[in-house]
């Protein structure tokens, strides 16, 4: 059957599969929403295939994906699998299938095809220029990191006219009406930016919430010049997503910032309440006295491991109590009767050691008097044939003896 599946997905173009268990609490909010994302492709004519698999009763093609959480949302392309680790809405994972199942490199033939895409995208990596080892250092890096943007290809001609390029082939990054070129160095330093997030609530219209946000949105918007390289600027509703990546449960409102090339991150040792404090937390972080938590060493592993079957034992009895008590329950009753029977095992060899150390002292007791009993018939054997005078003197004898 395994096998027979997997011939199934090879010959798929494109699936996008949800990785789900029975007992997933997340799992189930995620279905009504996922059935959304299967109309809507559908109705779009999209080539790519929405489904989902139970990983529980097909373990071991969830662990050819490596699948190790549920819901685990992945999109098949070909021989690859990208994972989506954005927010579950329809419309994200529409676009994230949307983005992964076309081309790595876009080309944009025109100015005005340009200027469309540039209202769409807030942030464009556009390659300018020829065949060249740029280009497929450029494909390589579109190949890994589709799953978090587009990337795009343009002649020269067809940049806006305050880009200029000091030679070709070039890597440009366009955002809020700023450029820059890669230099060697610059694409990798921006794909691995700090990224600073609002961590609020949409629907509480609290002071507090919408400050925060405010915050976020006046520094990314002043100081643009001064953290434009290092930072990416964002709010995220709810606490969900966050929880998961930081191994924590924190408290909303607040700010993080997240370094997404070590998974190691940032929180306020003491609360922001204007954009200066949000200024000196980020300068904090460049000049290094921030203290960075979290990271990617064997210990985080370990934590990490830990903390998702926390939440899944969480997820099932939050889910369904019953079906917890059922799901770990059941080994704890056998293994629990497993060591009752064997200390009940090793109690009665005790007691039937004892007794039958008891018995062959029993035994040795009677063999004893048995010997006595003999000797005395042996002795009274031999007095038989003597004469009651002889008797008599045998007898003075022996009291003599004695």
């Amino acid at each position: 059957m395994v096998e027979q599946l997997n011939v199934f997905f090879s010959n798929l173009s494109f699936m996008l599969k949800v990785f789900y268990a029975p007992w997933c609490g997340h799992c189930k909010k995620l279905e009504p929403v996922w059935n959304e994302v299967g109309i809507e492709m559908k109705n779009m004519g999209s080539p790519v295939k929405v489904g989902k698999m139970d990983a529980t009763s097909f373990s071991s093609i969830a662990s050819e994906f490596g699948v190790r959480g549920y819901p685990t949302i992945k999109l098949l392309k070909g021989d690859l699998a990208y994972n989506y680790r954005g927010p579950r809405t329809k419309d994200d994972i529409i676009e994230f299938a949307n983005r992964v199942a076309g081309p790595l490199i876009r080309p944009l033939p025109s100015q005005h095809m340009f200027e469309h895409v540039q209202k769409r995208h807030r942030v464009l990596f556009v390659y300018v220029g020829g065949e060249s080892p740029l280009k497929e250092k450029y494909i390589e890096v579109a190949s890994e990191l589709i799953v978090y943007t587009y990337f795009f290809s343009a002649s020269e001609d067809v940049l806006p006219e305050y880009v200029t390029l000091p030679e070709l082939p070039a890597v440009v990054v366009i955002k809020d009406g700023t450029y820059f070129v890669y230099d060697g160095n610059g694409l990798f330093l921006i794909l691995g930016k700090l990224v600073a997030i609002a961590v609020i609530d949409d629907k509480n219209s609290s002071v507090e919430h919408t400050r925060l946000k405010s915050i976020i949105q006046e520094v990314a918007r002043d100081y643009r010049d001064h953290f434009h390289r290092d930072f990416q600027f964002g709010h995220m509703d709810g606490n969900d997503y966050i929880n998961s990546l930081l191994m924590d449960d924190l408290t909303i409102p607040t700010i993080v910032v997240l370094n997404t090339s070590n998974q190691q991150y940032f929180l306020p040792d003491r609360h922001i309440e204007n954009t200066e404090d949000m200024v000196q937390f980020i300068n904090n972080i460049l000049d290094g006295t921030a203290e960075a938590q979290g990271g990617d060493g064997l210990l985080q592993r370990i934590k990490r491991i830990i903390y998702d079957a926390k939440s899944t034992v969480v997820s099932v009895f939050k889910s369904s109590p019953l079906l917890g008590c059922f799901l770990f329950g059941l080994p704890l009753g056998v293994i629990s009767i497993m060591c009752y029977g064997i200390c009940i095992a090793d109690t009665d060899g005790g007691v039937d050691e004892h007794e039958a150390a008891k018995k062959e002292n029993s035994d040795r007791e009677l063999t004893d008097e048995g010997s006595e009993e003999e000797q005395e018939e042996e002795k009274n054997g031999r007095y038989t044939g003597l004469s009651d005078g002889e008797l008599k003197q045998k007898d003075v004898m022996e009291k003599k003896k004695d």
